[in-house]
């Protein structure tokens, strides 16, 4: 094969995998989401996060208030609803509160995880009356007023609404097979494209410095997602725990991503040395000119 030919196509090969290389990387970490222990594992820190529980503590304690009729009236309800609050912000600092988030957020998963593998169209929800429960418990052992009148009651909470189901399932159903073949893909395509290289040394050094831009690449998707994800939040608490959530889900892609950017630069930069390293052992290996050899000129 001509060397310009092997160069033309290796520089394809490789161009396509660094191409496909964060795109398979975000697919896998997209699906490996899909592992509901993973998931919880990765939630789990969050009980312990101000902002989160602030967050949980205002939403919990609004939604008991209207859960208590008696508190309808005006003078009551402000008497009422600090003490409410506090309760509940003294329980997301209990134990009872992380078994009730770990319960919630497993719940939660398999509730969604379940309807995505289902085909019928109704809406997901959950039920969570057993964090109620544990809520309702914490509320009575701190003496607060009414809070044996707080029903525990099954209701079924939405998640994820019927009219986007369909949405949805069709994107896992394309993540389950980009999450293992895309990566599976990028790497088959870098080594062809660097078997085929005349040169593969360059050829090395261009899949590790597009391996390089393809994390860096996702580095910036990912503070660009974290920006347009927290701008429509009206609310500071909320908004800070939303981005708590964010930070702890794309943990690993943020990882992965500056570990693609480091290895990229390292095999790059060690390329480099090693080419210029040969290259100066060439020059010092070389024999030099013989001074007193003179030409040979060709006769007339």
């Amino acid at each position: 094969m001509p060397t310009r030919l092997r160069n033309g196509l290796s520089a394809a090969l490789i161009a396509l995998a660094c191409l496909l290389a964060p795109f398979g990387t975000l697919a896998a970490w997209a699906y490996g989401l899909a592992d509901t222990g993973r998931y919880v594992t990765t939630m789990a820190p969050l009980a312990a996060d101000p902002a989160v529980r602030e967050a949980v503590a205002d939403s919990v304690g609004t939604g008991l208030m209207q859960q208590i009729p008696e508190l309808d009236a005006g003078p009551l309800r402000a008497t009422v609803a600090p003490f409410v609050h506090d309760a509940v912000r003294s329980f997301t600092r209990t134990e009872a509160f992380r078994t009730a988030w770990d319960s919630g957020n497993r719940a939660l998963h398999d509730a969604v995880l379940h309807a995505l593998h289902q085909d019928d169209l109704r809406p997901v929800t959950v039920d969570l009356a057993p964090v109620t429960a544990q809520v309702k418990r914490q509320l009575t052992d701190d003496h607060m007023p009414l809070a044996q009148r707080i029903p525990v009651e099954h209701t079924a909470v939405a998640v994820l609404p019927a009219r986007e189901l369909a949405h949805f399932r069709k994107g896992f159903h394309v993540l389950e097979v980009a999450g293992f073949w895309l990566p599976l893909t990028a790497a088959a395509l870098a080594v062809a494209g660097i078997a085929v290289a005349a040169c593969r040394r360059r050829a090395v050094t261009a899949t590790a410095l597009g391996t390089a831009l393809g994390g860096a690449f996702l580095c910036l998707a990912l503070a660009i997602g974290r920006r347009l994800t927290l701008a429509d939040l009206p609310e500071e608490v909320h908004r800070q725990a939303a981005g708590a959530v964010y930070d702890a889900l794309t943990a690993t892609l943020r990882t992965v991503s500056l570990l693609l950017v480091a290895l990229g630069l390292t095999v790059a930069l060690t390329c480099w040395l090693t080419g210029l390293l040969l290259r100066r052992r060439r020059a010092s290996a070389a024999p030099a000119p013989d001074p007193q050899r003179q030409p040979t000129r060709a006769r007339a």
